[in-house]
């Protein structure tokens, strides 16, 4: 399974802490072994149990200064228990592992040409991204130029994102994931009214009608940051160089204002309090799970995941994971979402 860093620590997080509070009352040989280490165990130490195991196995007694005071039966049961707790750990992990992998969809439901037209830095493009990425379907992306939109001139819908699935045009991000999840899970619906899935629909109608409200008006809070947005779109973008210089600052400038308008129309007062709002209002959701979806994301994970994502480097992300306790939940989604499936050019 694809992953990073974030992903990693949360398996290993999600295994030890378990056996922190399961000591055998049964030996105090095992339980002292086990209380004075539980604090420390991590993968160096489980590799090191490990490594005695096998040194114990063959003969080899260079290990026995390592262990303190413990000997006789105390240092055998002392053993035994460290090289179960390494078994039992290595065992939680692999089924952490199993646990968070992806289920991509059925081959035959795998649909054999998607292809994109977006903007670089729209949430709702970004949002079918995270959808199409986390599910493992393949697709080929037109950047728009957002001032003459000539890639979609074809098409008499004048917004992104459009999806084309097979020579099918799908349109508006939210009526494109269910129509994608439906195409790769045909015996499932995104409309039951089961007590998750209407949770589900909740938190994909709160990104839609609140959580990308926000976003616009961070990205283009001042000059610099409307700037330091379009020199990220331009630098992802299929754009001449002269496009780039004119999308820049042309759309820069277009955006600043068109931010203020936004922050007027929303009754937004501070940008960035409200971004912080909303990042905490999406923890409260969680409840404490790792994902809203309980030990997968669902629709709603990747919805709020993907509107996320173009902002998460720049100024107003990085303000919002310092400021708010998304931090977590985010790069647990960057684990298990994986790399882009965006077929390169």
């Amino acid at each position: 399974m694809r992953g990073n860093n974030g992903l990693t620590s949360y398996i290993l997080r999600r295994a030890l802490n378990p056996l922190a509070s399961n000591q055998s009352s049964s030996s105090n040989g095992l339980s002292s072994v086990i209380h004075q280490n539980q604090q420390h165990y991590n993968l160096q130490k489980l590799s090191f149990y490990s490594n005695t195991s096998k040194a114990s196995s063959s003969g080899s007694k260079w290990w026995l200064p390592h262990l303190g005071q413990h000997t006789g039966k105390a240092v055998s049961v002392g053993i035994a228990g460290a090289v179960s707790f390494s078994i039992l750990a290595s065992s939680l992990v692999s089924s952490e592992q199993d646990l968070l992998a992806k289920e991509p969809p059925k081959p035959e439901f795998l649909p054999k040409e998607v292809v994109l037209y977006q903007y670089e830095a729209c949430p709702f493009c970004n949002k079918v991204k995270a959808f199409l990425d986390y599910y493992d379907i393949p697709y080929k992306v037109v950047e728009v130029n957002p001032l003459s939109k000539k890639e979609i001139k074809w098409s008499e819908y004048k917004k992104v994102p459009i999806l084309t699935v097979d020579g099918e045009h799908l349109v508006d991000s939210s009526d494109i994931i269910n129509k994608m999840s439906a195409k790769i899970h045909p015996k499932q619906s995104v409309d039951s009214d089961s007590d998750g899935e209407t949770e589900e629909k909740k938190w994909r109608g709160w990104v839609d009608n609140h959580l990308v409200h926000v976003l616009s008006p961070n990205i283009y809070r001042n000059s610099s940051e409307a700037l330091e947005s379009f020199d990220y779109i331009t630098s992802n973008g299929n754009f001449s160089y002269t496009e780039k210089i004119t999308v820049k600052y042309a759309g820069a400038v277009a955006m600043y204002f068109v931010s203020k308008k936004l922050k007027k129309k929303y009754n937004i007062t501070d940008e960035r309090a409200a971004l912080y709002e909303a990042a905490e209002t999406w923890v409260d959701a969680l409840d404490g799970r790792e994902f809203l979806g309980g030990p997968k994301p669902n629709l709603a994970d990747l919805a709020v995941f993907g509107v996320l994502r173009p902002i998460r480097y720049l100024r107003s992300g990085k303000d919002m994971v310092e400021h708010t306790r998304i931090g977590d939940w985010y790069s647990r989604m960057e684990g298990v979402v994986g790399d882009s499936c965006r077929i390169k050019a």
